[in-house]
């Protein structure tokens, strides 16, 4: 049985049949298109567990698929796979929701760990015995994976539902960013740590009416991260 399904968006067709054989040959059910639309159409109709995604494409831009892909499918795992390496590339292809981005030439092998790696983080399964867990303005329904900011639904990703459902049960304990990666990314992630920062970074976009000054997403300088209730602590 396939270990998953994956769309492989690379306009360069040695490239792409090269990153196919590679895929299938490690156990994966493959998908390929050269084409940003028709990329979305395959996400459609086909339902893949993970996209592949070149930036650098005939028709479309891959960030903009990237942005497209997260609005409509916010839980779909993207991996980006670009020539570009600089690091504003990078951050830009975290911003915009990709799971992991990697620098052409690559490893085959380090690829599909990779890939193995982000699906194995995306699947996890949050476990929670109670129903849902409240403070302060805030409540994390655990069933409906659902988080409320006075009365008002906060619209969160799997990985943001992951980071603030940590952050709870950890409330006041500031978090560096190594024990993040670890704990939400798993011990064998192998991208780039800025991810934490970048997600962090859209997470108070979302729940702080001042991303710039956070009141409850606090940074610990020197440590990492913190979840406070300033209408407790402060």
């Amino acid at each position: 049985m396939p270990e998953g399904k994956i769309l492989v968006v690379e306009d360069e067709i040695p490239i792409r049949k090269l990153i196919a054989f590679n895929l299938q040959r490690s156990n994966f059910e493959v998908m390929e298109t050269g084409e940003g639309n028709k990329a979305l159409v395959l996400i459609e109709e086909q339902t893949p567990s993970l996209v592949l995604l070149d930036i650098m494409l005939p028709d479309i831009d891959g960030f903009e698929i990237c942005s497209k892909i997260r609005e409509s499918h916010p839980e779909l795992p993207i991996v980006i796979v670009s020539a570009r390496g600089q690091d504003m590339e990078k951050i830009m292809g975290l911003e915009l929701g990709a799971d992991d981005y990697i620098v052409k030439p690559f490893n085959p092998l380090e690829l599909v760990a990779r890939i193995r790696s982000v699906l194995r983080r995306t699947n996890r399964t949050i476990k929670q015995p109670d129903p849902f867990i409240q403070t302060g303005p805030f409540l994390l329904e655990m069933k409906t994976q659902r988080l409320y900011k006075n009365g008002q639904l906060v619209k969160l990703t799997a990985r943001e539902f992951q980071l603030i459902k940590l952050f709870f049960d950890r409330f006041n304990e500031p978090l560096s960013r190594n024990q993040l990666l670890d704990a939400i990314w798993g011990q064998n992630y192998f991208g780039d740590p800025k991810t934490v920062d970048v997600h962090i970074r859209r997470l108070r976009e979302k729940i702080e009416d001042d991303p710039s000054q956070p009141v409850f997403l606090k940074t610990i300088w020197g440590i990492g991260y913190c979840f406070q209730n300033n209408e407790i602590t402060e």
